[in-house]
């Protein structure tokens, strides 16, 4: 018998496409409408109810970008239907406002009933209304006009990004708004062949199921009458049965399917439209779970909950009673899923704190996971953060995006960089947003690493990035595939559940130890300069913000403004999200990011200055205030007094058509070129800029990844580099250098300054930038023999390989820091700190002379034209300080000094700080009141450099005790290694261990 396979999967192919879905409705019956189109940004619906509403037919062009028009749906189910209804036949409203695409990149709708309640939404493969067809139907809809930015990810520039160069003409055409009356045998048919479909084309060709399968589906075509096919379907559902019927092997692997909507809380849309993705995407989820107990969905995101309560707060009472009944799970325990790489330390930890905090006090749900599938790499510092937080688990896909080297395990523990473990999963059907297909199930059977030790995995499934969530078509395709031969067997259940379920069979699984880091989107490290530097300032602005203020509080009674602060957390942790803080969202994201942080320094600006009145009074003393861990000037950390400047003064001297600065510390030559070719420290003596190099190096690369425009620096960037070595001038002005150049379309003015008693060289670079798809580089080309280099995480620093020895050592071509790198040798080594930079590189050369260079570059600015066309134009002041002969521990106190400078006020008298701590190892991170608003001190510390670490711990605030506490602040049992004794505490501290310490307030 010759092979008619391919004969009998396109008949299939041509019966689904062109009959099936044509038989799902047995009629149509057009609604009326009236529309009234939103002069400009979206109304709530009590304002929108309220509007005149004019006629609008179907065929009407409607929605400039980002626009939105109200339907009014009103009508009745045609009479001649109501026989027909029962023994599988209901009645829907079909709406099609013009659909282009998928869900989440496409017009999207939200019907609401005229009391302005919530029904559920429209998307693309979910354009169905539930409708009594024994009562008239009176409803609204919001349409959103929003544009496809991505346009099948071509990564073509598009205006279409921001609000004032999208047009005014309408994208969309209404197509249709019907009551249909649905078949529910063709439907069930139809989600018996896609399953069948699914699975036979994931098993291998030579396996007897898949020929069976075969010869089942063609059984039907023969069975169903193409034309006839409501009459018939069920006969075809018939040929079916028995292969669906039997039950999956004993060893198939076992998937726990937990339904999931991965919103983006921007991306290539703004905030505000993020919103209303939310509460379509939980409309719809609600919805679902009335008609199916079973179904769980999980959420992993308390900001998007927070918008729901706040803006739909009937949609969120339902989702209350949804998290009541165990069927809506929040997961995540974070504020948003935010980027891991570049929030600082504190900041992550509010992640934590906010998420997990609003969860517990709207839902009474403490939760166990951490749910971060989509993050562009994870932070080594996560482990430790998230047992802090009370949680145990750890979830994430992104990694599986690698594109050099594949993860080795699915199931395992994740260890941090101070030894805490953390059990994790990383789900093997490679997404977040599956949708049960056999493609999916299989793909994820055959994919797991953790054969014969493990046997189960999860697998989120609904609609993502834009929303929409799981639809009943995929709950139908988890019922099909509960037990099915030939298929792993799919189980809907909670995150909790499987976690519990794989740890439980897989007790000592494989450690992987040191950050997850994602060998993809690399440029998001660099991408939209203006969007990093707002969250570096806003970081240690709310740093001293609640220093100050709770010193205030403390010292001289004065309010501490916990609503602000909270709403400027919230606001800054907001914008850490995963698309926002990479710069790898559209243009009108990064402008409201840039106001943000605006309004936010200028919140924060208000209440340090407040905090500074009532500590210091009036007076004219000149006093400076360091909010920094260690003393400064005369001034000790976290107090306030006048600083004592008193150091040799910078002698500048000219050398040919360059210069020597000089400090009595550190001794600095400029050449006429305004490049750095000598740099020496006292201490040491030894010279740091490699022989026959120079410093201070401005790269400009061609940047012209292969996709993801403002997410990728591709390998071979480096191939096509241009040093500009040539200044226009090179001038003494003060105490400083200054130094112009001017290259393509942009210009950079560097002032080189050595202030007295630094022992820094600190270069301020004030840019131009005008260039287009370009990389500009900052480089030190140091005389170490560095085979690793260290980087400033949240709560330490992580080791980088400066080689390529192994493929997993060479995709680390660029890698992420906070406030500082250092590379050295033993005895010797440089640190280089910034202000508001992340991406670096950092790699080893050999010399003639047989010795080594290693050499550190910044990435300072990039240009990608997608998805924002005009990203990072314009000015920008970016600084960076290198110090010869440092430490990691000077390191540290590098990056601390560049990023918080000292205060000068005019005021009344100094103040002691509310702490001293006695060894620099030991770093307070946070001091601020308890989030519960006792009153009480919490004081936030870490070992930063790496080494077990003792320090006294003097407190100088009234107290009736102190203890150790979690993240939360909640009690935990006091670490080892750990004395209380009155005012002094001591503290031993494992490297980089976190330490909350909560100090109880004296009752008045």
């Amino acid at each position: 018998m010759h092979d008619d396979r391919e004969i009998v999967e396109e008949r299939l192919r041509r019966f689904v496409d062109q009959r099936l879905g044509a038989a799902l409705y047995r009629d149509t019956a057009p609604a009326e409408l009236g529309a009234w189109q939103v002069p400009g940004e979206p109304v709530p619906a009590a304002e929108a109810l309220r509007q005149e509403f004019a006629p609008i037919a179907i065929g009407t062009r409607w929605g400039r970008p980002w626009g939105t028009m109200w339907l009014h749906v009103t009508g009745r189910v045609p009479e001649r239907w109501l026989a027909d209804l029962g023994d599988g036949v209901e009645v829907e409203l079909v709406v099609d406002p013009g659909f282009t695409g998928g869900p989440g990149f496409n017009a999207e709708a939200l019907a609401y009933r005229p009391d302005g309640t919530v029904i559920k939404a429209i998307s693309p493969f979910n354009t169905y209304l539930p409708v009594d067809p024994h009562r008239p139907v009176d409803l609204y809809l919001e349409l959103a006009a929003n544009p496809d930015v991505a346009r099948s990810f071509g990564f073509q520039p598009t205006p279409l990004g921001d609000l004032g160069t999208a047009g005014e003409d309408p994208i969309y055409q209404l197509r249709q708004v019907d009551f249909a009356l649905r078949d529910r045998t063709v439907w069930e048919l139809t989600q018996d062949i896609a399953a069948l479909s699914g699975l036979m084309h994931a098993l291998p060709f030579d396996l007897p199921r898949r020929h069976e399968i075969l010869r089942a589906l063609e059984r039907m075509l023969d069975a169903v009458d193409p034309d006839d096919i409501a009459g018939t379907a069920a006969a075809g559902r018939k040929e079916l049965r028995e292969v669906l019927s039997r039950p999956a092997y004993a060893s198939a692997h076992n998937l726990v399917a937990v339904g999931h909507a991965h919103i983006d809380s921007a991306w290539l849309w703004p905030v505000r439209e993020t919103v209303r993705k939310c509460a379509r995407t939980f409309a719809n989820v609600v919805a679902l779970m009335d008609d199916h107990p079973d179904f769980r969905f999980a959420c992993s995101s308390a900001q998007q909950l927070a918008w729901i309560r706040d803006g739909y707060p009937e949609l969120f009472e339902r989702i209350r009673d949804k998290v009541a009944a165990g069927q809506f799970i929040p997961v995540g325990g974070m504020w948003v899923e935010a980027d891991t790489n570049m929030p600082g330390g504190e900041a992550m930890a509010r992640q934590f704190v906010a998420g997990k905090r609003f969860f517990l006090d709207e839902f009474g749900v403490d939760t166990p996971e951490v749910w971060l599938p989509d993050s562009f790499g994870y932070s080594a510092a996560l482990p430790q953060l998230v047992r802090l937080s009370g949680s145990r688990y750890f979830l994430t896909q992104k990694i599986s995006w690698n594109k050099t080297n594949r993860m080795p395990h699915h199931t395992f523990r994740w260890e941090g960089i101070d030894g805490t473990q953390v059990f994790t999963h990383f789900p093997p059907v490679d997404k977040y947003n599956s949708d049960l297909s056999g493609h999916d199930l299989g793909h994820a059977q055959r994919n797991y690493r953790e054969q014969g030790a493990g046997t189960v995995s999860l697998v989120p499934f609904g609609w993502g990035d834009g929303g929409g969530g799981p639809t009943r078509e995929m709950l139908a395709a988890a019922e099909r595939t509960r037990s099915l031969e030939g298929s792993p067997t799919v189980t809907l259940d909670t995150p909790a559940n499987f976690f519990r379920r794989a740890e439980a069979e897989y007790p000592c699984p494989p450690v992987w130890s040191g950050e997850l880091y994602l060998e993809l989107h690399r440029g998001t490290y660099t991408s939209q300069a203006r969007t990093k530097q707002g969250n570096r300032r806003s970081e240690h602005l709310l740093r001293e913000a609640e220093l100050w203020a709770a010193t205030a509080a403390v010292r001289a009674g004065a309010h501490y403004p916990y609503d602000e602060l909270e709403r400027l957390w919230h606001l800054v942790l907001l914008q850490q999200f995963h698309d926002i803080l990479p710069g790898s969202s559209i243009a009108w994201v990064h402008r409201d990011a840039e106001r943000n942080y605006a309004a936010v320094a200028a919140g924060l600006e208000a209440i340090i200055a407040d905090a500074a009145l009532a500590l210091t009074g009036e007076g004219s003393a000149t006093l400076t205030l360091n909010a920094g861990p260690l003393a400064r000037d005369g001034v000790p950390a976290l107090g306030i007094a006048t600083a004592d400047r008193e150091a040799r003064p910078t002698r500048i001297t000219e050398r040919g058509k360059g210069f020597v600065l000089d400090n009595g510390l550190v001794r600095v030559t400029i050449n006429g070129d305004g490049l750095v070719t000598s740099l020496t420290d006292a201490d040491t003596g030894r010279e740091a800029i490699a022989p026959g190099t120079v410093g201070n190096l401005l790269q400009l690369h061609r940047d012209v990844p292969n996709q993801w425009d403002a997410w990728d620096i591709d390998e071979f960037y480096r191939r096509t580099v241009t040093d500009l070595r040539d200044a226009d001038s090179v001038d003494r002005d003060g105490d400083a250098v200054v130094v112009r150049r001017s290259f393509g379309d942009s210009t950079v003015v560097q002032r080189l300054e050595l202030a007295p008693g630094a022992r820094a060289l600190e270069i301020s670079n004030v840019i131009d930038w005008h260039e287009r798809q370009k990389l500009l580089k900052l480089a030190f080309p140091f005389d170490v023999h560095a085979d690793r280099s260290a980087a400033e995480t949240q709560f330490g620093h992580v080791f980088r390989p400066t080689h390529s020895n192994t493929s997993w050592d060479f995709a680390k071509f660029e890698i992420c820091a906070h406030r500082w790198v250092h590379v050295g040798e033993p005895g010797y080594g440089v640190a280089v700190a910034n202000d508001s930079t992340y991406g670096h590189d950092i790699a080893r050369s050999a010399r003639p002379d047989g010795g080594s260079t290693t050499t550190v570059r910044l990435s300072l600015l990039r240009a990608p034209l997608y998805p924002d066309p005009t990203s990072d134009q314009g000015t920008h002041t970016l600084r960076v300080s290198v110090r010869p002969g440092a430490t990691i521990g000077d390191a540290v106190t590098e990056g601390y000094r560049i990023n918080l400078p000292p205060r000068t006020i005019t005021g009344g008298a100094p103040v002691e700080p509310l702490l001293r701590v006695s060894n620099p190892a030991v770093v307070v991170e946070a001091v601020k009141l308890a989030e519960d608003r006792s009153g009480d001190v919490v004081v936030r510390l870490y070992e930063s450099t790496g080494a077990r670490s003792t320090a006294r711990i003097d407190l100088d605030l009234p107290h009736t005790g102190a203890e150790f506490v979690d993240l939360l602040e909640r009690p935990v049992d006091d670490p080892t290694g750990i004395v209380l004794d009155g005012d002094a505490i001591t503290v031993t501290l494992r490297p980089f261990q976190v330490l909350t310490l909560r100090v109880h307030a004296a009752s008045d």
